[in-house]
């Protein structure tokens, strides 16, 4: 694209669809390199979504500011024009993996329901850190949400500062204060292994083997459901954590950190080969696939339709997977093992997620944190038969 010296603001129209509904195209004219000029288009949704031409046009606004790259005169602009141009952004990112679909996925959930709510229809320049701070502090949401608002907002101004929508200067967002941030609204719940063998016993496979993963390694459940068979070393005793499985989408992990090889007991190698015995078999060897699909399962409805009632039904409250990952820091805790080794463990990027910090972990070292949680969980697994539902 050449760059332009005067400020364009472009127009809408309605493209005419024969299957579906009629759709806005946001229309301008661009200079190509041999001087001819030329009509581009971008599609803004339908007409459906945006019922007038001024809807359209205000949703436009992220692609306006992309054709005008470079104009030094240009008008104030719009907050909600930054707002579509970052998730136009973001998404040319996720399409080309360097974020993931779940980080998108946050990044517009955050956006449709609070920043673009309150600050849409103001100029770039009118969303100061004062008023930012004080609408945070107002906000119905927990310290820890209010910090992932705080720091979207501080990377929209960075954009700004990137696309010289704003001067280069200190990011305003730097301003903005969030209290509590590593508060909690409610403490996260810690079984103890009793509660653990309780669970277990109220579990059909493959639901089962998944909490003794979970238990046992710390590992996330979208880590758990996209682990393959070819992730695994059984002669060297280790499992290879590379991929999440969310919905119908993989994903490679989201910093190196999350990438990395766990640790196998010979007695958990025990379990998952009896597993590998009975559970179904797919071209792309998934430890967990669906008899429905042949791919991994969803774990909102394992969640929702086995270990929440599990749970109430045995009094420990509404748990999830996240309870297992909590449940095993607090067990790496009371084992006694280094925080260093704990950041390894749980894979954080920042050992501050795990706590303070103590140093880095060898396999020596994992390994030998990490076999008093297996020893607990599995103190009574090795004698009990495997069912299936």
């Amino acid at each position: 694209m050449v760059k332009r010296t005067r400020y364009q603001y472009g127009s809408v129209e309605i493209d005419k669809r024969v299957n579906g509904p009629d759709v806005w195209l946001y229309r301008w004219w661009e200079s190509t390199s041999d001087g001819r000029r030329t009509r581009r288009g971008f599609t803004v949704g339908t007409v459906e979504q945006y019922t007038t031409e001024a809807h359209a046009l205000k949703a436009a606004e992220g692609m306006r500011l992309i054709i005008n790259d470079g104009v030094a005169q240009r008008p104030p602009v719009p907050f909600s024009g930054l707002l579509d141009r970052f998730l136009l952004d973001q998404k040319q990112e996720q399409e080309s993996e360097q974020i993931t679909h779940n980080t998108l996925a946050s990044y517009r959930s955050m956006i449709s329901q609070h920043i673009r709510p309150k600050w849409g229809d103001c100029k770039l320049g009118e969303v100061r850190p004062t008023l930012v701070q004080d609408w945070l502090r107002k906000l119905a949401v927990s310290p820890k949400y209010k910090g992932h608002i705080r720091s979207l907002m501080y990377r929209l101004f960075d954009k700004a500062m990137l696309w010289e929508l704003l001067d280069v200067q200190r990011n305003p967002m730097e301003l903005v204060e969030v209290k509590g941030i590593s508060k909690r609204r409610r403490r996260p719940c810690v079984l103890q292994v009793q509660d653990a063998w309780r669970i277990l016993d109220k579990l059909v496979q493959p639901y089962r083997t998944m909490v003794l993963i979970a238990l046992c390694f710390g590992l996330r459940i979208s880590e758990i459901l996209g682990l393959r068979w070819t992730d695994f070393d059984f002669k060297r005793s280790i499992v290879l954590i590379q991929r999440s499985a969310v919905g119908k989408r993989l994903n490679r992990l989201k910093t190196e950190y999350s990438q990395d090889e766990v640790p196998l007991e010979k007695s958990f190698i025990a379990v998952l080969k009896k597993w590998q015995e009975i559970c179904a078999k797919t071209e792309q060897q998934w430890v967990f696939p669906s008899p429905a699909t042949g791919r991994p399962y969803h774990a909102d409805s394992i969640r929702a339709d086995y270990l929440v009632p599990v749970g109430l039904k045995l009094g420990l409250g509404r748990i999830g997977f996240h309870t297992f990952r909590h449940t095993y820091r607090a067990w790496l805790d009371e084992t006694g093992a280094p925080m260093g080794v704990q950041q390894k463990l749980m894979r954080h990027a920042h050992i501050s997620t795990t706590m303070d910090q103590y140093g880095n972990a060898s396999a020596t070292a994992k390994r030998k944190a990490n076999r008093p949680i297996v020893q607990r969980v599995l103190r009574r697994e090795m004698n009990q038969q495997i069912s299936i539902q």
